[in-house]
């Protein structure tokens, strides 16, 4: 069932989704080479709780495994979406997405940032800049009156216009006071097909976009999913509520980019 939000609901969304864009901004103070993700996840997490919040992602069910154990996914490089913080220190020309969730004031927030660890090679700079326009191209088509399929449709041709995979398996969704709601936002579509977009929803539009082809494989740990041919794959999301004529975008990159200043892809 799909939940249309009311504006009061959608500002508690939006309070949310910005301690998301802050804590990704906390995180991206830190990102260097020779950092692990597990000290990512450590700030992370204590920059959420002392902020009022919880994380949603820690202690997440899996019906493949165990719960999530940490507060923030980490996907360094081949790894597209739901890797786990570990002690490996990261690299020089890595990327590492970190995708991050909060709950305060019964409301969720959810957002995907995906950062360059020192110097990354220009072909996989050009990977995060396409999939980080796919994700606006989608937002675009995030309108009132229109269709699910309108914003798959969008994150695809942009993104395969550039040669790249779209991720089929793995999708956006409807967010509100569960992280996942109705309805499924796949990044893929046909104009004029699925859901019509009302306003009021909200949904989180996530592109996962990878370097070679869209095939992927779940790793071992039940949770990490990676690339089956190991080329890199970028991920970028915001949670928006559908709009008359424009989306607003609740969750915000400017924390990031603001602490990345020049170097913001």
């Amino acid at each position: 069932m799909i939940f249309l939000k009311t504006e009061d609901e959608i500002e508690l969304l939006r309070q949310s989704n910005l301690l998301v864009g802050k804590t990704l901004a906390e995180v991206a103070k830190l990102i260097k080479p020779g950092v692990t993700t597990k000290q990512l996840d450590k700030v992370a997490e204590e920059f959420i709780r002392d902020n009022g919040a919880v994380p949603t992602f820690k202690g997440f069910p899996n019906p493949y495994g165990g719960p999530f154990p940490a507060s923030i996914c980490t996907s360094v490089n081949d790894q597209v979406v739901h890797g786990i913080p570990n002690d490996i220190p990261l690299e020089d020309g890595d990327i590492v997405s970190v995708d991050c969730g909060t709950f305060m004031n019964g409301f969720c927030g959810d957002s995907c940032y995906t950062f360059c660890v020192g110097e990354v090679k220009p072909e996989i700079l050009q990977l995060l800049k396409t999939t980080k326009e796919a994700l606006y191209k989608g937002i675009e088509s995030a309108v009132h009156g229109k269709r699910l399929g309108d914003i798959g449709y969008a994150v695809q041709t942009h993104s395969e216009a550039q040669g790249y995979g779209v991720v089929r398996e793995f999708v956006g969704h409807g967010i509100g006071k569960e992280m996942h709601e109705d309805p499924a936002v796949p990044n893929f579509g046909r104009r004029g097909t699925g859901t019509l977009l009302k306003k009021g929803m909200c949904i989180a539009i996530e592109p996962m976009i990878t370097l070679g082809n869209r095939s992927i494989y779940l790793d071992n740990d039940s949770w990490t999913v990676k690339t089956r041919d190991h080329q890199v794959a970028a991920h970028y999301e915001h949670t928006i509520a559908i709009g008359l004529g424009k989306a607003d975008i609740l969750s915000s990159f400017e924390f990031v980019e603001q602490v990345l200043g020049d170097k913001a892809i």
